[in-house]
């Protein structure tokens, strides 16, 4: 089946960097997986072999319906998962044809026993950042997201102070993400125009616990607005964003610890939230 290039289909057919991202999920029998675009199952093959059960969502209904034929897995579609989200798996799969940003994902997970789950997945690069998003603020997150994503993308949601941007601030502020290896795009086919990354998020349930929703709303406001003018100082950011005199705000930074003079990309999660709570 030719890959579309519309739903940002590459298949990877390197066997080493398959060898490598199972090793990196370090899957046990106990251990629930959710895929998201298994694609023609070159990995899902691998995670049914470890995991208890995998529950793939495949939005290409053509491939979702190649997948099964080819490994006899249970299927669903987004009309029967709507009306009723209790799957059965086939060979510890179900394939669920399906948008993933438009399935009831806290429901399936629910209604499944799915409550501590592992993200793996080779995921769409024209959508990764809605992904890790869906599953960062979702009810339910994910212990772990083992992730092949865009190199160029892999270091920014991983980067140190100094090198931050809105989406690194973005994950981390949920999570710990880490680089774990680069991967050549002559691993795919076709072969995409960008090298790739493997990247692993972990959740700290027992912190998500700690953030509610009007904390977070009032904390991406403050980095939002520090973010707003990426040449300009904090200071100038934060006093045209909130429509501050500059000594107040001055007074505001400095109080947090942190130098006016800095700019947005310098500071980590931590001085962020300690902008908010003087800020918003």
């Amino acid at each position: 089946m030719k890959p579309k290039k519309s739903l940002g289909q590459n298949f990877l057919k390197d066997q080493v960097v398959l060898k490598k991202i199972i090793e990196a999920a370090d899957l046990s029998s106990d251990d629930l997986v959710v895929e998201v675009g298994p694609g023609e199952g070159v990995l899902t093959r691998e995670l049914v072999k470890k995991a208890k059960e995998v529950i793939g969502i495949e939005k290409d209904g053509a491939l979702a319906e190649k997948l099964v034929n080819n490994f006899q897995f249970s299927i669903f579609t987004w009309k029967s998962i709507s009306n009723d989200p209790i799957l059965n798996f086939k060979n510890k799969a179900a394939i669920i044809s399906a948008d993933i940003l438009k399935v009831n994902l806290p429901e399936i997970i629910k209604q499944n026993s799915f409550l501590n789950y592992k993200v793996i997945a080779n995921i769409p690069y024209y959508i990764t950042s809605p992904i890790i998003q869906l599953f960062l603020e979702t009810e339910i997150p994910p212990t772990e997201m083992i992730l092949m994503v865009q190199k160029e993308v892999a270091q920014r949601i991983c980067a140190k102070p100094g090198e931050m941007s809105i989406l690194a601030v973005s994950v981390q502020y949920y999570a710990k993400a880490e680089l774990l290896f680069n991967v050549d795009k002559k691993s795919f086919y076709p072969v995409p125009e960008v090298d790739s990354a493997v990247i692993k998020i972990s959740v700290n349930r027992n912190k998500r616990t700690v953030i509610n929703k009007e904390e977070t709303k009032k904390f991406f406001r403050v980095v939002k607005a520090g973010f707003s003018s990426r040449r300009k100082t904090l200071l100038n950011n934060l006093a045209n964003s909130f429509h501050l005199p500059k000594n107040e705000t001055e007074e505001k930074i400095k109080k947090a610890g942190i130098d006016p003079t800095s700019r947005a990309q310098d500071l980590s999660v931590d001085d962020w939230k300690k902008l908010s709570e003087l800020f918003a």
